[in-house]
């Protein structure tokens, strides 16, 4: 379904996209890259980081531009796990109340910064790819790192740019602009969601078959392309492939889970983690301060903003075990009467994923992928062939590596599915990982947030009443949002509509 563009819009912020580019800033020419080893890991290593670095944005370079931080805040506060503590003039807050718009600055500066990746992987594909000498081991690893990563960033903008695999016709329905080369034409037509996944999945098959050696786990491997794969394919509800995929991964035992004592700080030292498949390392002068992921989600009272919250949705869910240590990193804020601390109304509950990277409350090395969520892949898949027991012995290698040894499930409770369980479990695990909007979508299930926070537009502090959540016949806005409504794409953003004829919007 089309959506209208205001012609306000278009007149604001035309002047500032007459120069627009999907060319990196710092790209070199495919006749300019250095070839040899060294000069090819060096250009890698700057795609790599263009996953977190704040790149130059229409003139300006600014931290809270940077793709992990539009990633996180475009899928998660837009799910039920996360609540909105105030009014914010943080685009953040378009994504919890589904009031986007071509111009949002998140979803513009995230489309931009995807392509900037794919086009220097492009660049570095193109280099090896055109050299007349044989592939050495290091240059194969090398290309499939960035057949991986363009892969990756293409994947990522068909889930929030278009719908779901499983809503809807995928032949149809438009997916995005397929970027395969450095010197086609910048106006070219978005491919159908099909045509889409179809090159993310090719793409992960070169990069699978090429990558040959691991470099650590702040780089791409060939377990990361297989895990992709898993997670592509449980997408596209092709279960036969998500089991082959996440049993390849599990089976090349290269990575374990975390035990229960470990868990609690495993997202302080994710890159030299054994569960952890592909992470975006940090140290500490990638600090972003109150532009990082977890300013937004937790403070120590000065490093941050700490204005979103865990859900009681999510809480509920984790109370359900007392000894589930998955809760050590929701941390409760109280005030000086021992109270659970307000804000605007709205209890706080802080959320620790992405904080205390060498104890510094604003630093995380981010986890893309990891074991846990490999497990869970094929979990949710051999739930929806039927195969109930293969799914809860899934599901009980993630509890008893959570402290739940001595509450594995055995059947499926009453009045649930094995699908039910799965899912409950993934949530618990994934939470504020960027998979739970997702997840609710791709399964046919609506958004639902029948609880306070200024998801609900036009909310006053006056009317939050903690005891009495709002529901759906309250007369409350943005409390259901049903899976294949129409806002909960991002609209393409305005600076490609202007630059390129061929881009059709949502």
């Amino acid at each position: 379904m089309k959506r209208y563009i205001y012609i306000i819009i278009l007149i604001i912020i035309s002047s500032s996209c007459s120069d627009m580019d999907f060319l990196p800033t710092d790209q070199i020419s495919t006749e300019g890259i250095d070839k040899t080893s060294d000069g090819l890991i060096n250009v890698t290593n700057g795609n790599y980081s263009m996953f977190k670095d704040g790149l130059e944005f229409n003139g300006v370079q600014d931290d809270n531009n940077n793709y992990l931080r539009q990633f996180f805040q475009m899928s998660d506060f837009a799910s039920d796990d996360i609540v909105c503590g105030q009014v914010t003039e943080d685009p953040l807050y378009l994504s919890f109340t589904y009031t986007h718009s071509p111009a949002q600055t998140n979803s513009r500066y995230f489309w931009y910064s995807s392509y900037k990746i794919i086009s220097g992987a492009n660049t570095v594909i193109e280099s090896i790819e055109s050299s007349d000498s044989n592939l050495t081991s290091e240059n194969e690893q090398l290309l499939g790192e960035n057949y991986f990563l363009r892969a990756f960033a293409t994947f990522n903008l068909v889930k929030l740019y278009a719908f779901q695999y499983s809503v809807g016709n995928p032949s149809t329905n438009l997916g995005v602009i397929l970027r395969t080369s450095t010197s086609e034409d910048g106006a070219k037509a978005r491919a159908t969601v099909q045509e889409t996944y179809d090159m993310v999945i090719s793409d992960l098959n070169k990069a699978a078959d090429l990558m040959n050696t691991s470099r650590g786990n702040e780089y791409a491997s060939q377990d990361a392309a297989w895990a992709m794969l898993s997670r592509v394919y449980l997408y596209m509800n092709n279960y036969d492939k998500t089991v082959e995929y996440a049993s390849k991964v599990i089976n090349a035992s290269n990575h374990s889970l975390e035990t229960s004592s470990s868990f609690p700080d495993y997202f302080t030292n994710t890159v030299n983690s054994p569960e952890t498949i592909w992470c975006i390392a940090h140290t500490p002068v990638d600090n972003k301060g109150k532009g990082s992921i977890a300013s937004m989600i937790y403070s120590d009272g000065n490093s941050g903003w700490g204005e979103e919250f865990a859900t009681y949705d999510y809480l509920d869910l984790l109370e359900d075990n007392s000894n589930d240590v998955r809760a050590k990193l929701i941390e409760t804020l109280y005030d000086e009467e021992g109270d659970i601390a307000k804000k605007n109304g709205i209890e706080t509950f802080y959320i620790k994923k992405f904080s205390y990277q060498d104890g510094d409350p604003n630093l995380s090395s981010p986890v893309m992928i990891r074991l846990a969520e490999v497990y869970l892949n094929r979990a949710e898949a051999e739930a929806q062939k039927g195969g109930e027991a293969n799914a809860l012995s899934d599901v009980n290698m993630i509890r008893q590596n959570r402290g739940l040894e001595d509450d594995l499930i055995t059947s499926v409770p009453g009045g649930k599915s094995i699908l039910d369980v799965v899912l409950e479990e993934r949530r618990r695990e994934l939470a504020f990982e960027g998979h739970r909007f997702f997840d609710i979508i791709r399964n046919q299930k609506d958004i639902v947030r029948e609880y306070w926070g200024y998801h609900i537009t036009g909310l006053s502090i006056g009317e939050i009443d903690l005891d009495n959540p709002p529901t759906s016949g309250s007369g409350y806005d943005n409390l259901i949002i049903n899976y294949n409504d129409p806002k909960v794409l991002y609209f393409i953003p305005i600076d490609e509509i202007l630059a390129n004829d061929l881009c059709v919007q949502n």
